[in-house]
């Protein structure tokens, strides 16, 4: 992990950390303050089984805000549909990056089969500017976009009925915003995971 941030210094460029999470019409509960032997029920529907993917990276740079840019995805309904992220999604969601970051990437994310499928590893050789690192096997807590999930499932998503799909994708994209003008909780996810990051950072 150390070699990243390293690198990231040497090279002048972003270090970024990628991750990916499903979000479900079926809302993640938190304690709450009730009157005694009243228990709070929170009535959601269960027409819906859609569930919305998200794949974000959490982007940082020494004298630079730390940012974060993410895409979703919703799954169509259907049984056999697609319900996550294809290899090409990853590879437009990192090129969007390099536009709006303006600089060299070097990208730390895990060993999901769709990060090291043949057209990942054929995009990532062509481009000089991306450099990439894995994360070694179930170390989620090495990762800051788990820090990111964390805070948008405590938030914004807690304890709420969402009445349909939409509804589900404006809570989680107003979450997201939320978290995208707060570059100090984006560095405290980084600061979590007991990582420092890159040399010369504010």
């Amino acid at each position: 992990m150390a070699a990243g941030g390293s690198a990231a210094a040497a090279l002048g460029a972003w270090l970024v950390f990628e991750d990916e999470a499903g979000f479900a019409m079926t809302p993640p509960t938190k304690h709450t303050w009730a009157r005694r032997g009243r228990t709070p029920v929170i009535r959601v529907r269960g027409r819906s089984r859609r569930r919305l993917s998200i794949a974000a990276l959490a982007c940082y740079k020494p004298e630079h805000r730390s940012r974060l840019i993410y895409r979703r995805r919703m799954d169509d309904g259907n049984r056999d549909g697609r319900k996550s992220f294809a290899w090409t999604d990853y590879r437009d969601l990192l090129q969007a990056a390099h536009a709006q970051l303006g600089g060299p990437i070097v990208l730390v994310w895990d060993n999901l089969n769709t990060h090291l499928a043949a057209g990942m590893r054929t995009y990532i050789a062509a481009r000089d500017w991306l450099t990439v690192y894995q994360l070694p096997s179930y170390a989620p807590d090495l990762n800051p976009v788990e820090g990111i999930w964390s805070v948008l499932r405590r938030t914004s998503q807690a304890n709420t009925a969402f009445t349909d799909p939409e509804h589900l994708i404006h809570s989680i994209r107003s979450g997201l915003h939320d978290i995208q003008y707060r570059s100090d909780l984006i560095d405290g996810c980084l600061a979590g995971t007991g990582l420092t990051p890159p040399s010369g950072s504010p």
